[in-house]
């Protein structure tokens, strides 16, 4: 029996997890910390709120003495660590958060964890760091893609501030004997994705008739990792990850973003040619006049420092802990896209006005 503190368990990934790991463990204690910034909302936990086996505790990753009465008075013998600052156009606007949350807000973890686990003895103890492939920096078209051994050259304040962390982590392992293990994942979708990020904007954008807007020439390259398979792997990594060990974790789905969204607006347009409820219900979408969605695709001036491609090498997690993802991309873009249109009422209410004014006053400033 595992006992786990989900840091950022309220936000995509973390609650994604949470569901996980009580359906896979029932047996578990899992207690989410959570900040409730913007990316974190409590409806995302609602369907596992009545569990006897789960905790939900508002707070801050940088209030080290919280941690420490949360590792106590749960006897935790696992984190998780999720929470992050991670919109990088975010992190170009406003890099200071990113610095406190993904750097200062580690090191009070790691500092809390080793206080409390190594006063008492916990030899089990494990500390897993959720980290992402953009610490490795960009790709040329031919370049092999990323392993564990790739140099870290981040280029954006968002993977800076990422890449500080994961130096961190191994730090405590080598220099405190801290029971850690760091994993790298390439761009997640899925469930609860908060609506700042490529799928999730364009779907609802697709629904709502906005314009798509991306960046550059679209030809930017990501391999795209659906959630459950994420979870999937932090799981393996827990169950059988080598301490100190860093594990990528891919999802075999190189595609270039203009791609993507074209697959979404096709997406878009079969399930309103065959649903015929969908039309009254988005009348701005162009599938509900028999327009193709495509024709919202708008090219915006590119961002700063824009990574021309990411690609991970999951070999060393597929040899070691068997994994392997397991939802192709296609299947996974229906399935999300189903998934918006069946909680439109989670992602209207998670898109207030400030945000709408965020995205609106951002976009159409790189696009002029």
């Amino acid at each position: 029996m595992r006992r786990l503190l989900v840091t950022g368990g309220a936000g995509f990934i973390g609650c994604n997890f949470v569901h996980y790991w009580l359906q896979a463990h029932p047996q578990d204690r899992v207690v989410v910390l959570d900040a409730l910034t913007y990316a974190g909302n409590h409806a995302n936990l609602d369907s596992v709120r009545d569990n006897e086996g789960f905790r939900f505790v508002h707070g801050d990753i940088c209030d080290t003495a919280l941690i420490e009465t949360l590792i106590d008075a749960e006897h935790l013998d696992t984190i998780v660590h999720f929470a992050a600052e991670s919109h990088v156009d975010r992190s170009i606007v406003e890099p200071d958060a990113f610095l406190r949350t993904n750097v200062l807000g580690t090191h009070s973890l790691l500092k809390a964890a080793r206080k409390l686990w190594q006063a008492a003895a916990v030899t089990n103890h494990r500390f897993h760091h959720v980290s992402t492939d953009e610490v490795y920096g960009s790709l040329g078209p031919h370049d092999p893609a990323f392993t564990e051994a790739t140099p870290y050259a981040p280029n954006s304040p968002y993977s800076a501030s990422k890449a500080a962390s994961d130096h961190l982590v191994r730090a405590y392992h080598h220099t405190y004997g801290l029971n850690t293990t760091i994993s790298n994942c390439s761009n997640n979708y899925g469930p609860y994705h908060f609506p700042e990020k490529l799928i999730p904007l364009t779907i609802v954008n697709i629904l709502d008739g906005k314009a798509l807007p991306i960046y550059g020439d679209g030809r930017n390259i990501r391999d795209w990792l659906h959630v459950a398979d994420h979870c999937s792997g932090i799981e393996a990594i827990l169950d059988r990850g080598t301490v100190g060990e860093v594990y990528n974790i891919g999802g075999a789905s190189e595609q270039e973003n203009l791609y993507l969204v074209n697959q979404l607006c096709a997406v878009a347009d079969e399930r309103f040619a065959a649903d015929a409820t969908l039309a009254p219900r988005f009348p701005h979408c162009p599938s509900a006049k028999g327009r193709p969605a495509a024709e919202l695709i708008s090219f915006v001036k590119d961002r700063p420092g824009h990574d021309r491609r990411y690609a991970i090498d999951f070999g060393k997690a597929e040899r070691a802990l068997g994994f392997q993802p397991k939802i192709s991309l296609l299947d996974g873009l229906r399935n999300v896209f189903d998934w918006y249109l069946a909680n439109e009422s989670w992602w209207r209410g998670v898109m207030d006005g400030s945000y709408r004014t965020w995205v609106e006053t951002n976009y159409t400033a790189r696009s002029s």
